[in-house]
């Protein structure tokens, strides 16, 4: 298990950005994207465009990975 966030880029509507995350976090997140036949650039610019100008991206990847868990094993 990785302590510390790494570094990851993105490709945001033709801007490119980084975002810090966990490896398990940057994994899973890999994971949705391949399980709904999606880039990963793609699913991170509807999560980016979907979040609260107050919370960051990186922290927006994160509730998204958490609840799309969740929500698998919630009735």
């Amino acid at each position: 298990m990785t302590a510390r966030p790494v570094k990851h880029s993105l490709t945001l509507r033709g801007h490119r950005t980084s975002v810090s995350l966990e490896d398990e976090f940057w994994r899973a997140f890999r994971q949705i994207a391949a399980e709904k036949g999606e880039p990963v650039n793609v699913l991170a610019t509807t999560i980016d465009a979907a979040r609260d100008s107050d919370i960051g991206l990186a922290s927006a990847i994160r509730i998204y990975v958490l609840r799309h868990y969740r929500d698998q094993i919630t009735p």
